[in-house]
């Protein structure tokens, strides 16, 4: 090894960034309640101010943090749903960007083998259902097959991120920043132009203060701090955090397609909400009736949670697990560095 390579070899490892336990329960900390001060943040974790913003500051930059609003379509009505386009290779990368730039997609990934490209895609109406499924993706070129699903019940995510999971906060620590539960609602949510232009903008930065958000909508301070907290109320708002997650050793994604006794639908979904490695699933139209988003170390630890856990849940018919070679969009499409 020659002294240059040695000296930008130790230059690289000075830079791989290697989070620590305040980072994981400040995470889980954001993901409990996105919009916390750093101050409240602090106080329960039992550190500075000025440290929860640094590590949120280096986060940010070494993780691409970001924390999310998001609306719950289960709570406006409308119908979610996941779709798998198979296509030529030479067209799958290309697809894959341009529907990650649309603003009602997200979780798209290039799939297994690379032909594949998976969806989920919430329309805001059945117009904007029927122009991507019925005429934009049938008419793309290069697209051999497509199948699409409605989530017919979630049984984990939303709401419910998988960094509830990691269990880096004690009970006391989550019950000190966990805010009121959402009322339960009995029909559907009514939105009105100033709740979608606010949701809109939390929607690409949960953390965005009263302020700018009363100057992005021309409106008062006031009326902003009502808006934001009926839409939480109503739990049409909730907050999801984002991050890169190979930095906290977990490099290996796949999406789980499930065939499962109809008898056995909620027990089934039941079990998978409480596996850790879990981090959305949901009972979908089609012959495979159950997704399963699954976040694991390695391939050998996929292969563990799929032949110890999976295999002995009763009820379990069929299994097609499709690693995800690359996340094209999570909630928020960034462009490729």
């Amino acid at each position: 090894m020659t002294l240059r390579f040695r000296q930008v070899f130790r230059r690289k490892m000075a830079h791989v960034y290697q989070p620590d336990a305040i980072d994981l329960r400040l995470l889980q900390a954001l993901q409990i309640d996105g919009r916390a001060p750093f101050s409240r943040i602090a106080e329960v974790l039992g550190v500075s101010d000025q440290t929860i913003a640094r590590r949120f500051r280096r986060l940010r930059n070494e993780t691409r943090l970001r924390v999310l609003g998001m609306a719950d379509h289960s709570r406006l009505g409308r119908a979610n749903w996941i779709v798998r386009l198979r296509c030529t290779p030479d067209a799958a990368e290309s697809l894959a960007d341009a529907l990650a730039r649309r603003p009602d997609t997200s979780y798209i990934g290039l799939m297994s083998g690379g032909t594949e490209v998976m969806c989920a895609m919430k329309p805001k109406s059945r117009q904007d259902r029927d122009e991507l499924l019925l005429d934009q993706i049938p008419r793309t070129r290069r697209v051999t097959s497509v199948d699409a699903s409605c989530v017919l019940s979630h049984f984990y995510g939303g709401p419910l991120g998988w960094l509830n999971k990691i269990d880096t906060l004690d009970s006391a620590q989550e019950a000190a920043l966990r805010p009121d539960a959402p009322t339960a609602a009995e029909a559907p949510v009514d939105l009105e132009p100033l709740d979608e232009a606010v949701l809109e903008l939390l929607r690409h930065d949960g953390r965005a203060t009263v302020t700018e958000l009363a100057a992005a909508t021309g409106q008062t301070e006031a009326v902003i701090k009502r808006r934001v907290r009926r839409l939480r109320a109503t739990g049409v708002l909730y907050f999801h955090v984002e991050y890169d997650h190979e930095p906290f050793g977990h490099g290996t994604e796949a999406v789980l397609w499930l065939k499962v006794d109809p008898s056995r639908l909620r027990a089934v979904g039941q079990t998978l909400a409480g596996h850790r490695e879990v981090r959305f699933a949901a009972a979908v139209s089609g012959r495979a009736n159950v997704v399963v988003s699954v976040l694991c170390r390695t391939t050998e630890e996929l292969f563990a949670y799929l032949a110890d856990q999976v295999g002995a849940i009763e009820g379990v018919q069929d299994v097609e697990a499709v690693p995800t070679l690359r996340e094209v969009k999570a909630l928020i499409y960034t462009p490729r560095r």
